[in-house]
């Protein structure tokens, strides 16, 4: 293709013809109307407004904490929801949005442009899709220049984008089939989470180690000092309220009877990758049920450590801290990688595998029983909720033989896989669906209507 210098806006090819499909186009501002309000701040005070932060690529958008807008002083401007609302220096990365219907009384800075959208030529949750579509987020994307990934667009180049705009009647029809697809994608979801829950029924049945019952509604109580094991409000509330799990037939055993619980190797500067740099996991490396082994880093150990560090296969791995709903998070070592030691943050739990095997001991601690164990026995701060190498040698574990491990193993991972199965047709008719959507409005190698 040959164009004249004086011709070219910008040093790209235009594509807009290439994801041209069935339906008419028309330019984006003939159904948005900027809109600007300015919010006067003695009227409506910061305490009243949920103040924009930002709007992620991925189009989600975040409002500031109470402490986060204390003390701004920039203007602000009013968003309604279903406006759209586009920042100027990310929208080419896809930073724009429609404000959700639940976000009430949003202000916006200058640098984040809000729409009024015309509903008589345009449905507000189709317009929402077709902005996630990625046709749509490669015409605005087209909008940069430069190598720069905060060009900041002038608020007419974005409405000049050609927008496709069925009628109202086939706006209607698009969502309503892309909305029963999500709806067939939810029911497979449900049937896929009440087959792993039915799995994991079967194994504490078993084993009579069934999660105790749900704790009582209260949010604030009165516990003696003297009563208190250790700052914890499950602990606490479970004591108060004598609310145990059932009585086990099989006999319960501390896991530290059937081997070693220990921490890693705790990162400082003077064990900085040199002669002896090992790879070594972090908490990040260590996700529920499998290794993230993506991103290895490494560190100093001299070779006189590394019988004492090095890893074996077969090894529990469990991350010492996390939110309180995943505290224990853990996997098991297979050998993946030669020399490997792991850090401070990580317990190491090696069992005696003539006694216990790691799988079954993981499968405990994901059970309802192991989650309520160590729910109860964390100490928590804010956010976060911690485990120490005592408190998971005293797990208890039902002593069983071996080949009764394996065979509840057998029927525990038969209906994992059988749920992982459905989750990954969830995940196909999902795509699916997406897909269908935007081929109906953008058809590549199409003329524009």
């Amino acid at each position: 293709m040959i164009r004249r210098w004086r011709e070219i806006e910008r040093w790209i090819e235009d594509g807009e013809s290439v994801h041209a499909g069935v339906f008419p186009e028309r330019p984006l501002r003939d159904f948005i109307t900027r809109k600007i309000i300015p919010i006067d701040r003695e009227e409506r005070p910061l305490n009243q407004l949920n103040v924009i932060a930002k709007i992620t690529f991925g189009g989600k958008l975040h409002v500031r904490s109470e402490e986060a807008k204390r003390g701004y002083k920039g203007p602000l401007f009013q968003a309604d929801p279903s406006d759209l609302v586009i920042s100027k220096i990310r929208v080419a990365q896809g930073s724009l949005c429609v404000v959700p219907d639940t976000l009430d009384h949003l202000a916006v800075s200058a640098e984040y442009p809000v729409y009024a959208v015309d509903n008589s030529t345009v449905h507000t949750e189709y317009l929402r899709l077709v902005i996630r579509s990625s046709a749509f987020q490669a015409r605005v994307a087209r909008l940069r220049s430069g190598n720069t990934t905060k060009a900041r667009i002038r608020p007419a180049q974005f409405e000049a984008l050609k927008f496709p705009l069925p009628t109202l009647d086939e706006q209607d029809a698009l969502i309503a089939s892309y909305a029963a697809a999500l709806h067939r994608a939810e029911k497979l979801e449900q049937d896929a989470d009440a087959i792993e829950q039915a799995g994991w029924q079967t194994f504490e049945k078993a084993l009579s180690v069934a999660a105790p019952p749900p704790l009582p509604d209260r949010p604030v109580f009165v516990a003696r000092f003297r009563d208190v094991e250790r700052w914890s409000h499950e602990s606490i509330l479970r004591a108060l309220n004598q609310l145990t799990g059932a009585e086990s037939d099989i006999a319960m055993v501390p896991l530290g009877q059937f081997g070693k619980v220990s921490y890693g190797i705790q990162k400082c500067p003077g064990n900085r990758p040199g002669t002896h740099a090992r790879p070594y996991l972090r908490v990040a490396n260590v996700q529920r049920g499998i290794l993230d082994l993506r991103e290895i880093k490494y560190i100093n150990v001299p070779d006189e450590e590394m019988p004492r560090l090095r890893l074996e296969a077969g090894d529990l791995l469990l991350c010492e801290g996390n939110s309180p709903d995943l505290v224990g998070r853990g996997a098991i070592w297979r050998g993946e990688i030669e020399d490997c030691v792991h850090q401070n943050h990580i317990l190491r739990v090696r069992v005696d595998q003539n006694r216990l095997l790691p799988e079954f001991v993981l499968a405990v601690i994901n059970s309802g029983h192991g989650q309520a164990y160590f729910r109860s026995k964390a100490k928590r701060t804010t956010n976060l909720a911690s485990i120490n190498s005592k408190e998971v040698a005293g797990l208890p574990v039902p002593d069983v033989s071996i080949s009764q491990q394996e065979k509840l193993l057998f029927i525990l991972s038969g209906q994992i896989e059988a749920a992982n199965t459905k989750r990954i047709e969830v995940a196909n008719l999902r795509q699916s669906a997406w897909d269908a959507f935007e081929s109906a409005l953008f058809t590549a190698g199409a003329a524009t209507a």
